[in-house]
């Protein structure tokens, strides 16, 4: 192993780089930004203001939930609302449980994104299927997207195919398990049925809140069209960052190696914050790495490797003194990039003049925490809140951090709603989930132990269910 070397991006887990059009919005397009409002849709005047301010901050896609046909219906009024006032964003319309209202959208907005598993049967836990059986099902796919295929063929509308880790249908998770490879099958099931009807107006995205098992679908996804030979744009995201420093060294993680990697058409930062504070971030990666600019800094990180006293293989990474911001994104992207061959367990950031060495140990933790290698605190999972989170779900992530940081060995999700709980926060050890105004409803690995508890009690729920499960250590006092 040599002593030291400078950082080369051009060997890469995938056997070759494709640079994949943005087919779904005609023509070879530059990365851009989405964003997602967190208002409800059917408060037309609100979800108007927020979208201008996310344009104004970046955006340049805006994402909005249409969980029902009303709200789908309503994304006329916001559409024209935003026409008179001379912004001509696209709009996403962000589908989950009920396809009617991705017909309904499809004939409003530019795109509707729509998860797989809604557009199967639900069978309760069974894990067997027989060939006849699954093929039963593939058949039924196709019956019920036909539907929304002819209408966004007819008004040009373009469909994302969104598979989220923890979303994936009994069917495919009988065959594949809870997997990048299951990730990818239900994308490509979906792939071949739009194929089949003529339909190519498509984007695919493999979203995880663990950035191993997000660039690792987005890896295999590539591989599979690079087979296929049929080139789809993807868009990129890490779901259920959390907030604070923490949440963006794993996005930048995740988002900028793919990035840096030639992978990716559309981005966004998912930020358990308000959405405006996604932008900065998504800009800065959009910047340095997206493939239309120029991808490294003028003086490219040293990086060293040498070995600590307990034998820890240790990248140390040397900086000419960067702004502190392009430094977290640019030390995350290069060792997760470096650490695919070296494996290092261990990091040491230095930034030439720059001596706040608390800071840089802090972030140093964070990366090896984002790339699950060693953990240093207490691991969050929380999505950003859409239209709909029915609680505070910025404040009530704070609360729970503020109390439950130190146990380094828990993750505990914090989740707006049922959409994304219980599946998506699939691997977490507790979860904190919105359950109605004011309600939240706290689970233990996937079971709901204590159902709607009143938002002003439930943190001190948590922790006596913590307690309880023997999962508690105090919190130690420098």
């Amino acid at each position: 192993m040599p002593d030291s070397l400078l950082l080369n991006h051009s060997s890469l887990p995938i056997s070759r780089v494709v640079h994949i059009g943005d087919l779904a919005l005609g023509g070879n397009h530059p990365v851009r930004i989405q964003s997602m409002v967190n208002t409800p849709t059917l408060d037309t005047a609100a979800t108007v203001a927020q979208c201008i301010r996310l344009v104004e901050a970046g955006c340049e896609m805006v994402r909005i939930t249409a969980p029902g046909i009303r709200e789908a219906e309503n994304l006329a009024n916001i559409k024209r609302e935003l026409r008179k006032k001379g912004l001509k964003v696209p709009l996403i319309a962000d589908i989950h449980f009920n396809p009617k209202a991705a017909e309904v959208a499809a004939q409003i907005v530019e795109k509707v994104r729509i998860n797989p598993g809604n557009y199967i049967d639900r069978r309760h836990g069974k894990a067997d299927f027989s060939e006849a059986e699954y093929r039963r099902e593939q058949e039924k796919i196709a019956e019920r997207l036909s539907p929304l295929l002819a209408i966004c063929k007819t008004n040009g509308t373009a469909i994302r195919i969104g598979t989220n880790y923890g979303s994936l249908s009994e069917r495919i998770l009988a065959k594949y398990g809870n997997t990048p490879q299951g990730m990818v099958e239900s994308a490509m099931e979906f792939v071949h049925v739009c194929r089949d009807f003529g339909f190519q107006n498509l984007v695919l995205s493999m979203k995880a809140s663990r950035v191993k098992i997000m660039m690792e679908a987005n890896y295999l996804l590539v591989e599979r069209m690079i087979e296929s030979g049929y080139y789809l744009p993807i868009h990129l995201g890490l779901t259920e960052a959390g907030s604070g420093e923490e949440a963006r060294v794993k996005s930048a993680a995740g988002i900028g190696s793919l990035l840096a990697s030639g992978i990716g058409n559309t981005i966004r930062v998912s930020l358990a914050e308000a959405p405006e504070a996604e932008l900065p971030l998504a800009r800065q990666l959009v910047k340095f790495y997206a493939r239309n600019a120029m991808c490294f800094p003028k003086q490219q990180a040293r990086l060293s490797r040498f070995f600590s006293e307990q034998g820890l293989e240790v990248l140390k990474m040397q900086y000419p003194g960067l702004a502190f911001d392009e430094l977290l994104i640019r030390s995350a992207v290069d060792f997760t990039l470096s650490h695919q061959k070296s494996r290092a367990g261990g990091i040491l950031i230095t930034n030439c003049q720059q001596t706040d060495d608390s800071r840089l140990t802090r972030l140093g933790q964070h990366i090896l925490q984002a790339l699950g290698i060693r953990h240093f605190r207490g691991e969050f999972i929380a999505c950003p809140s859409c239209g709909r989170t029915q609680f505070n779900l910025i404040e009530e992530l704070e609360k729970v951090k503020r109390q439950t940081s130190h146990l380094k060995d828990l993750s505990i999700a914090v989740m707006g709603c049922i959409v994304n709980g219980p599946g998506e926060m699939a691997e977490a050890d507790y979860g904190y989930v919105g359950a109605g105004p004011g309600k939240v409803t706290i689970y233990k690995g996937k079971t709901a132990v204590l159902k709607n508890i009143e938002a002003n009690r439930a943190v001190h729920a948590l922790i006596k269910l913590i307690k309880t499960e023997g999962d508690w250590v105090e919190e130690s006092k420098p």
